[in-house]
């Protein structure tokens, strides 16, 4: 995959040179462009940024600016422009999985008060949200956003099995995992990850998933098509108020 990314701060993406997404970018898996904005400023003042119109808090970035920078990109690697915003639609595993089969993405780290609204509505094809707070720029943003489309993408994550296990991947929470040792101040490892039964040890992991989701997501569940014998446990479990 190819990933520009425009921001006024790009030692920030420094951080994608280490663990998995580091290898990747190593073998050429994902190739991460930078854009600086301030590169693209109107005036010999540095100029990206201005006071809005009608007044308001803050500064405005500026549709010029955005748009040389923007230009500055090859057509042909432009791909899906996404602007990193709290107005965006809040992103999720699937989303992340669709965005890992696109070729070329660019993605704008806005600052400050916001993006002139005329360079959103022409050149950004989407806008993203990756929770319901407020950050100090997109750039943090962006930063969640490149690692959870890019373990899905081929040789990023050695275990194509442990993407397949994540949280949200089947729509619930993983459940409690374990190491060494067996006992730990007193604590035992269960007894069903100990057997070595392996259909037992999927059954425990599955229920564990199950339960771990209704008590800590329950809105999860009303997303999930529950199997019989799931909801059957869940019933159980109910009402012994074991939940």
């Amino acid at each position: 995959m190819n990933i520009n990314i425009i921001t006024l701060f790009p030692e920030i993406f420094e951080a994608l040179n280490y663990g998995l997404l580091g290898q990747a970018i190593d073998r050429a898996d994902i190739k991460i462009n930078i854009f600086n904005l301030r590169e693209s400023k109107i005036n010999k003042h540095g100029q990206v940024d201005d006071k809005p119109y009608g007044g308001g808090e803050g500064m405005v970035l500026m549709a010029e600016p955005l748009e040389k920078s923007l230009q500055d990109i090859p057509i042909d690697q432009l791909g899906r422009v996404i602007n990193l915003s709290p107005q965006g639609k809040l992103l999720n595993q699937k989303k992340a999985k669709e965005l890992s089969f696109l070729k070329n993405i660019t993605i704008i780290s806005g600052r400050y008060e916001g993006i002139d609204e005329r360079f959103l509505s022409q050149y950004v094809d989407e806008e993203i949200s990756i929770g319901d707070f407020i950050l100090s720029g997109g750039e943090f943003a962006a930063l969640a956003l490149i690692d959870s489309f890019s373990r899905f993408i081929p040789n990023v994550i050695g275990n194509k099995k442990s993407v397949e296990e994540d949280s949200f991947s089947k729509g619930m929470l993983k459940g409690a995992v374990y190491s060494r040792p067996e006992i730990f101040n007193s604590e035992r490892v269960p007894d069903e990850l100990l057997s070595g039964n392996h259909a037992l040890i999927k059954e425990w992991k599955d229920n564990q998933s199950l339960i771990r989701t209704y008590r800590r997501r329950p809105d999860l569940i009303n997303n999930i098509k529950l199997t019989k014998k799931q909801k059957k446990l869940l019933e159980e479990l109910t009402s012994k108020d074991i939940l």
